[in-house]
């Protein structure tokens, strides 16, 4: 894929037609639609299907995987509460789009991708972007145990349960979110650590993501 940085009137003037749809949709923190607002998603496009960025749809990436829907991002990062500074593991880094989101909201950001193709890739274009992540290749469903613990953990793939490792590798008073269920769907579910031995957790709504292979997953 070539990539062409020009995010000209015409692409900046979608993001904010995306922002005002996403708020439509039900997305009420501000601070999460202005990351959204900010990040050039057609930069992570070729440049022939750039008229397909700023659409609220997922699309595929290669690999066998897709750039996450809109609104599902803008979901996932409402719910995670960040705030600046704190520490985020992603899991599933996939083509970076997420990651720039939570880095536009101050996040130090410690993303995964199993997908050797993708990483790659990734680690090539999110710097000449100007996004910073700390990035890693392996086993997402295993976590990154060395730099635990993490205020916030994302999963962007779907799992059949939530992965007792990574539950370890959360902070007292973080919050993982994670959508669990089949291959077909999967429930939105957040687990806050309460302490060290309890956890909450709390189903939400019904999404379809690609599925988190690994040691702890599929």
């Amino acid at each position: 894929m070539a990539y062409k940085f020009v995010d000209k009137y015409r692409e900046q003037g979608a993001r904010k037609k995306l922002v005002a749809l996403l708020r439509e949709r039900g997305i009420s923190d501000e601070r999460v639609l202005t990351a959204i607002g900010k990040v050039p998603r057609h930069f992570f496009f070729d440049e022939t299907f750039w008229n397909q960025a700023y659409k609220d749809i997922a699309f595929p990436i290669g690999d066998g995987q897709t750039i996450s829907q809109p609104y599902t991002v803008a979901y996932q990062t409402e719910l995670l509460h960040i705030q600046k500074g704190n520490k985020v593991l992603e899991i599933g880094t996939g083509c970076g789009y997420q990651t720039c989101v939570l880095l536009e909201l101050g996040a130090k950001v410690f993303t995964i991708e199993r997908q050797e193709n993708l990483f790659r890739r990734t680690i090539q274009v999110l710097p000449k972007m100007g996004y910073h992540p700390q990035f890693f290749l392996g086993d997402g469903s295993m976590g990154i145990a060395e730099q635990a613990p993490y205020d916030k953990i994302i999963v962007t793939a779907g799992a059949p349960l939530v992965p007792e490792i990574l539950l370890k590798q959360l902070k007292v008073g973080g919050i993982l979110v994670i959508p669990v269920g089949d291959a077909n769907e999967q429930k939105m579910v957040t687990v806050l650590r309460i302490s060290e031995t309890e956890f909450e957790k709390i189903v939400l709504d019904t999404f379809r993501f690609v599925p988190l292979l690994g040691d702890q997953a599929w």
